[in-house]
Formats: C-alpha cells, structure tokens, sequence
C-alpha cells in the first residue's frame, strides 16, 4: 500500500518572493510535512519573503543560486540533493523544470515538472527552444488548470504524463464571509489585488472604474494592492480619469484577510491567468468576483454561478457586469456564497494529502 509518510521529496524552487506559486509552494510542504514526508527544499534565491515561513515548518532550506553559470548551478542542485537522498526531485517553477529534470536522470531518481498559467505564456517566456524543452523533457508534469494541461497536450505531450495538482487555500483563515447586501455607509468598496506589470492590466480596471463613475450613481472606492513597475503609469492614468479620489494604490499588502472583509466585489483583469490564488482567497472570503476569462479562471468562476466572466478585449461587457454587480446587491451574495461553497469543495487545503498520493504514486510508477 502506497504511504506518503514513506517519502522523500526534494523540491527545486526559482524563487522564494511574494508569489502565487510560492505560496502554493508553503501549501504543499506545510501538508507533506504534516503527513510525515522527509522534504527539503532547494532554492535559487534566498532572503525573500517565503523562506522563513517554511523554514518554520521545519523545513530545510538550502541555497543553490549562487553561481551565475547554468552548468555550475546544476552541479549544485546534484551535489544538494544527492545528499538529501530524494525518492523525487520535484520543480515548483517553469523554468526550473530543466534543472530538477537534468538532476533526476543523473541521479536516478523520479522527477515531476511544473506548468502554470495557460501554459502557452510559460513558453513563450522563456523562448521557443528553451521553452519548449521545458514543457517536454520532464517525465511527468504537474499543471495548476486544465488549460494548460490542454496546451501541453495540442503542444505534444501525452495526456498520461500530466497531473492536475489545482491550487488550494486554507479556507479556514477566510472566515469573513457572511456578508450584507448592502454596502456599509452606502459605499461599494472594489478590491483587486497583484502584481503592477502587464500581465494583471490594471489599465483596464481603471477605464472599468471610469466607466462605473459616469454610468453608475452608487458611491464607490477602490483599492488596488501590490507594487510593481507600472505602478507610477498607472497612478497618473488614475489622475487623469479623475479618479484619484476614489482609487487608493495600497502597495503591498501582507494582510489581504482585512482587504477582502472590507471589499463588496473583487475584480481581476488580467490578459492571461493560471488559477490565481487572489480569486481563490476572494472567494473563500464570499466576495464576487468579476475577472476576465482566460486560463484557469473559468475553471473555478462559472459564469453567473460562482461570479461573472468576460473575455479581456470585450471592455463595454466587462463594464455592464460591473454595473451589474454594482446596482444589484442581491445577486452580489447570491454569488459570493455560491464562490464560498465551491472553494470548501474544490480548493480547501485539507484535501491536499490524497491528490499529493496520487501524484506520487503516479511518478513513481
């Protein structure tokens, strides 16, 4: 009989920062460790915000960045992990996939790769050949949604050598979810949370909010929290919509539980997705969601069930749905608990330790 107490697992991670794959990262050694796997961590970066958090778990982790040559990397990724003794080599990153990949076969050991988001942005950031190896070369992969699964699948690998592994939360830490229709002293609050660059569009949102003040008479704020390097762009887009008063550019935020007990709507326009684990705490939080459909995100947003979709180049319908949400505080809770609901059933943490068995006993197969 399979046992995940038997297990030693070895994982390989780019980076240790304030990311969703990192905080998924925490998840699966907080729950490996709590079923008594032997785990240790490699990491190319050290001194950002994770590391101590799951070095608090018991964790170990050990720095193998420190060589800016790939060849010297990878020799020490070996050298870690050989004395280790993993059963599996496990990469939490796309593009760490080669490393841990490369490592596996020279030891003689299991390895299982990473795919997030669509898949097809993961490629195509790293460049076709490079890219492509990394989707490719390891035996098995792990994905975080069926999008990219069926990106990897048209892009050539068998369907038996993926694994959905779907992003969870700790559903017990969003206990706020009971929520009013209406919005405290008459004033709709938006939340939307991540990092400041392309990807997230928060050009978008701000037309959106734009759009809401001139369509709309219900007084609302936003808050947008995260930093990045278009955090400067998109606060002088702010002011010249007019909207300084109303938007607050937050920064970082480490206590989003607050954020989303305050919020009356969440809204995430991003041009690609994986399944972000911001819509997930917003869910589990009772807060509906608008977000635009891509990736992962119709995955665990069913339109008009658990929160509203719309494809990112169709703004005037993104605009309507938040007007929608916005004049109509009933269908507001109606979907804030219907999200709560699917999140206890589909992404709590607790039923993290039977998908981790079957991932396993399908590497080592």
């Amino acid at each position: 009989m399979f046992e995940l107490s038997q297990l030693r697992v070895c994982f390989l991670a780019g980076t240790l920062g304030q990311g969703g794959a990192e905080r998924q990262l925490f998840y699966l050694l907080k729950t490996l460790r709590s079923a008594g796997v032997a785990v240790r961590l490699l990491s190319l970066t050290r001194g950002e915000f994770w590391e101590s958090p799951i070095a608090e778990l018991g964790v170990e982790v050990r720095w193998v960045g420190q060589n800016s040559s790939r060849l010297a990397r990878l020799a020490t990724i070996i050298r870690e992990a050989k004395a280790f003794g993993p059963d599996i080599l496990q990469s939490q990153h796309f593009y760490t996939n080669l490393y841990a990949t490369a490592a596996a076969r020279l030891l003689g050991i299991r390895e299982i790769g990473a795919l997030r988001c669509d898949g097809l942005s993961e490629v195509a950031e790293h460049g076709r050949a490079l890219g492509s190896l990394s989707l490719r070369w390891p035996r098995l992969i792990a994905a975080n949604s069926r999008a990219a699964i069926e990106y990897a699948v048209q892009a050539g690998r068998p369907a038996s050598s993926l694994f959905f592994l779907p992003n969870v939360i700790d559903e017990s830490q969003f206990d706020n979810y009971e929520r009013f229709a209406q919005p405290r002293n008459g004033v709709l609050r938006l939340l939307t949370a991540g990092r400041l660059e392309q990807q997230k569009r928060v050009d978008r949102l701000i037309r959106l909010l734009a759009d809401l003040r001139q369509q709309c008479s219900i007084p609302f704020r936003a808050i947008i929290a995260g930093d990045g390097p278009l955090r400067a762009q998109l606060e002088q887009q702010t002011a010249e919509a007019n909207l300084s008063e109303v938007v607050e550019f937050r920064g970082l935020v480490k206590d989003m539980k607050t954020l989303y007990g305050e919020a009356d709507i969440f809204v995430l326009t991003s041009d690609w997705e994986g399944t972000p684990n911001v819509v997930l705490e917003a869910m589990a939080s009772g807060l509906p969601a608008l977000a635009t459909k891509v990736g992962g995100l119709p995955e665990i947003i069913e339109h008009n069930v658990t929160g509203l979709l719309a494809v990112p180049t169709a703004e005037s319908e993104l605009a309507a749905l938040l007007r929608r949400l916005a004049e109509q505080p009933q269908l507001r809770t109606q979907l804030g608990k219907a999200a709560r609901s699917h999140i206890e059933q589909q992404h709590a943490l607790g039923g993290l330790p039977g998908v981790l068995a079957d991932l396993y006993r399908l590497a080592l197969a």
